[in-house]
């Protein structure tokens, strides 16, 4: 595949948006802000917003909904690489938080569910109805790991629930686009899973053992980020290890878009016929522009 190298220098990219005006608004988790870079590949900041700003999305209301992990990771040097590591003795939890473009206020909506605090909110997605679905991805501690799960919440600040619990490691979060399918990856697994939507914002009880549906398993040791979907319905999910993006389709069968990045975090779409396509390559701080071959879905929301 084609693609050509927008702007380096960034802190960790990660939870790219495609804005109306032919910019990308992305967030940098270890720089713990979000970064507007221009067609030019020129970046100006856009909020400091504290923690690990790792998703992004803009919502109904046309504000950036950030999943912020809360500062889960200590950050590594590896032969010139960013690598993230184990959490940190500081870390309390993450938070949802709410940023008005037109005003430029920063607020946190969420940051616990039934009384629970959220760990590492990690990706983010509307639906039609104006409703988040966002992942948890849980972290590390000395003695293992700390669960994460899956969430639907609404933008008011009113509701929010916990749609499945105790999974190893949610990352990458989407819908498919007839928004009866939520599929979910999970890095540590190499993983794509798929859960049946019931009604907005609710999931249908998972079925004998399984939580939901396995799309793939990844072979060998390849771990899974986050994703975007395609307007045909292939879920293409950033892919560590194996850098690159992974397009899973419903199923099972996968191909592989090779990046020359280790650590390929995100893909979002844009572009007047949406095959635009805009990768994160965290470990080495850049964001790469690709001719996708075939159109991704245009999201809910923009600004």
């Amino acid at each position: 595949m084609e693609f050509e190298l927008v702007c380096e220098g960034l802190e960790f990219p990660e939870g790219p948006i495609a804005m109306a005006d032919g910019s990308v608004i992305l967030t940098e988790i270890k720089g713990q802000r979000l970064t507007r870079v221009k067609p030019d590949g020129t970046k100006e900041l856009v909020v400091e917003t504290g923690g690990g700003p790792n998703g992004a999305a803009i919502g109904p209301d046309g504000a950036i909904w950030i999943t912020n992990n809360g500062g889960s990771f200590e950050w590594l040097d590896n032969q010139g690489m960013t690598i993230p590591g184990p959490t940190p003795p500081s870390h309390t939890g993450g938070y949802i938080q709410r940023f008005d473009l037109k005003s430029g206020k920063l607020e946190t909506v969420y940051d616990s569910c039934d009384g629970k605090r959220l760990v590492g909110p990690n990706d983010i997605v509307f639906d039609k109805q104006g409703g988040m679905w966002f992942s948890d991805h849980g972290c590390s501690t000395p003695e293992g790991r700390k669960f994460g799960g899956v969430y639907y919440a609404k933008t008011d600040g009113s509701q929010i629930s916990r749609q499945r619990d105790h999974l190893i490691s949610p990352n990458g979060i989407g819908l498919s686009p007839d928004e009866k399918t939520v599929y979910l990856a999970d890095t540590n697994l190499g993983r794509l899973w798929a859960f049946d939507v019931a009604a907005p914002g609710q999931l249908a009880p998972a079925a004998g053992f399984a939580p939901g549906h396995v799309v793939c398993n990844l072979p060998g040791y390849q771990l899974l980020d986050s994703l975007a979907v395609e307007a045909g319905g292939k879920v293409c999910v950033a892919t560590i290890i194996n850098g690159g993006i992974t397009a899973f389709d419903p199923d099972g069968s996968t191909e592989h878009y090779a990046f020359p990045d280790l650590i390929c975090t995100n893909i979002c779409f844009g572009g007047a016929d949406m095959t635009t396509a805009w990768i994160t390559a965290s470990a080495t701080g850049k964001l790469f522009k690709a001719k996708w071959p075939r159109p991704g879905l245009k999201l809910n929301f923009n600004a």
